[in-house]
């Protein structure tokens, strides 16, 4: 797998616009590269074949373009070959139903990044300040929040600048072997994800949605006050810039809650079962499709997908299909409108939070899935479990929704109070 540590860069004012002449240097290059590649015929060859008779013209570019011989090797050649990247991009979108068009020239707000590729930088420190040091640019201090092990290699680092004026850099380490995953998972969850509690599994812990509203307000306020400037006047770019740090400081503190929300159900148990949801077809429903957007599903699953491969834990996507109807404990299917928030068997007069019976067919399904035979201590031994509200603001400030000393006791107490007929249907779940 391919790992990359993200670090802010804290240039000087300076170095700020020798940042801004070299990535408008690889632009300019992108768009003669480009038009040069139009020029082939398909016939030529293939399409890493084209790209690259584009690339080998840099050389004779360098007799008569004098500011592309301040552009390192690799970081010119990476502009040129970002054609195919984009064009291989492209044809995935129209091979899921895109409507596409080509590519075409990028203006300076579109071309934000350039890569540095095996060479031509140095992660060092001086003055006791870490500092990135790029060939043919500057040493650029950048704030060190998280080391890099020693024993993983740096292969490509991209500087990227985001549209509040920030610049930021991406090191991407080489292939590291993961962990191999338990043929007998030992702890097992199922997440059922919502709006009103953005996750709720099967050992008791119900977290919160992660309440943004005060942010949102204050973006309304700059988007509003932004459209009552002059577009294209100092006062209206100074507002602009407003609006990009509200639009980033939400983007932050979203992914920051779902990174370490996913960090923790990867790294506490061995096998995690969610629902395979269809991300973009939920929002698009009629009705709070806002607060769907904003619950981010297909970036939780995402991100706990890579990071159980990294941790090797159980990953299973299962059908959601009638996980909230059916019951957990007889598998009788009841019609339950959205505003009912308790699941109330009519069959066999089982009981529970919605979302909790929910969460424990997702772990029946997953279990199933990856066919598990036997576990030594499986969700068998708890049934449905009392629920544990943690707030959303606790895991952004501790990144765990619940201590595995508060777990275990939270799993303990519930076993006692168990329902054996439960016990029965998971564990047929699990043996078959």
């Amino acid at each position: 797998m391919h790992y990359t540590y993200r670090f802010r860069l804290d240039p000087t004012p300076e170095q700020r616009e020798l940042l801004d002449h070299h990535r408008d240097t690889c632009r300019q290059l992108y768009n003669h590269a480009l038009n040069e590649f139009k020029q082939i015929p398909k016939s030529a060859g293939t399409l890493n074949q084209r790209v690259r008779q584009v690339r080998d013209q840099l050389t004779s570019l360098k007799d008569w373009w004098d500011e592309l011989n301040d552009v390192y090797s690799t970081v010119a050649q990476a502009a040129v070959m970002r054609i195919e990247d984009s064009i291989k991009a492209l044809s995935q979108l129209k091979q899921n139903g895109y409507n596409v068009g080509s590519l075409n020239w990028k203006a300076p707000k579109d071309f934000r990044s350039f890569t540095y590729i095996q060479s031509g930088f140095e992660f060092d420190s001086k003055n006791g300040q870490p500092v990135l040091s790029l060939s043919k640019l500057a040493d650029i201090p950048l704030i060190k929040h998280r080391a890099i092990p020693d024993a993983e290699t740096v292969k490509e680092i991209t500087i990227k600048k985001e549209s509040t004026g920030e610049w930021f850099a991406s090191f991407t380490v080489g292939d590291k072997e993961t962990p191999e995953k338990p043929t007998d998972p030992d702890r097992c969850v199922g997440i059922d994800v919502g709006i009103l509690k953005y996750a709720h599994d099967t050992d008791g812990t119900a977290v919160e949605s992660l309440d943004l509203s005060d942010e949102r307000e204050r973006l309304e306020r700059a988007q509003h006050d932004l459209s009552q400037k002059e577009r294209g006047s100092a006062n209206w770019e100074r507002q602009r810039q407003v609006v990009a740090e509200r639009h980033a400081d939400l983007k932050r503190k979203r992914r920051d809650f779902l990174h370490k929300l996913s960090n923790y159900y990867a790294t506490e148990y061995d096998l995690v079962a969610v629902e395979g949801l269809d991300a973009k077809e939920l929002v698009e429903l009629p009705g709070n499709s806002r607060n769907r957007a904003g619950a981010a599903w297909g970036t939780f699953l995402r991100m706990l997908e890579y990071k159980c491969e990294r941790e090797g834990t159980h990953f299973a996507e299962v059908d959601p299909r009638n996980t909230t109807k059916a019951c957990a404990s007889c598998g009788v299917k009841t019609d339950k409108p959205l505003w009912v928030r308790e699941h109330s068997c009519p069959s066999c007069g089982f009981e529970a939070d919605r979302d909790a019976n929910a969460a424990w067919n997702i772990l029946s399904r997953g279990l199933k899935n990856i066919g598990v035979v036997h576990s030594e201590s499986t969700p068998v031994e708890t049934a449905l479990p009392t629920d544990t509200v943690v707030s959303a603001k606790r895991v952004i400030e501790t990144g765990s929704p619940i201590t595995r000393s508060q777990r275990l006791r939270v799993s303990s107490q519930n076993s006692e109070s168990s329902d054996d007929t439960l016990k029965e249907r998971t564990a047929s779940a699990v043996s078959e």
